[in-house]
């Protein structure tokens, strides 16, 4: 018998609705969240909202993993 797969947890876990949604991959966000010269999270949010018309889950999520990633680098 298998394990079943592991769920994706946190931020990553908006991923599949967010490409369906908007007809963009994650890496395509990560992208102009990084290009922004916004680095505040709140500010970067808000912007995604108003300017690409992302949802407040959706653009919470990938600034929070945006901003983690880079917080690794």
């Amino acid at each position: 018998m298998t394990e079943p797969a592991a769920r994706v947890k946190g931020p990553a876990s908006y991923f599949p609705s967010i490409e369906k949604k908007y007809g963009h991959p994650v890496s395509h966000w990560v992208r102009i969240i990084r290009d922004s010269p916004l680095t505040r999270h709140s500010e970067l949010v808000a912007w995604l909202k108003t300017e690409h018309g992302l949802g407040h889950g959706h653009a919470n999520a990938l600034v929070a993993h945006t901003l983690a990633e880079d917080a690794r680098r």
